[in-house]
């Protein structure tokens, strides 16, 4: 149980990080890091990082994040089912 509520909360933050750096962007204001976003993704948050950079179109040009954010959401996701089962 627990885990589902840290994959739960660390995919929101994920989420909401992105849509946040997205506004900044719009408004020319002081932006979140490259390295936080992914630091956010690396310790579970990729799958909710991954749905905000499609629903907020935001980060969608760079190859590290088009195409990293979804192969670290797909190992994330297999690692927590696989974890959720045992």
């Amino acid at each position: 149980m627990n885990l589902l509520i840290f994959y739960l909360l660390i995919n929101a933050v994920g989420f909401l990080m992105m849509g946040e750096d997205k506004k900044r962007a719009r408004k020319h204001q002081y932006r979140i890091q490259e390295r936080t976003l992914w630091l956010v993704a690396i310790f579970g948050g990729a799958v909710g990082s991954t749905i905000g950079m499609q629903v907020f179109r935001h980060k969608t040009k760079h190859t590290s994040f088009k195409i990293g954010f979804p192969l670290l959401a797909a190992v994330e996701f297999v690692l927590f089912v696989y974890f959720s089962v045992k």
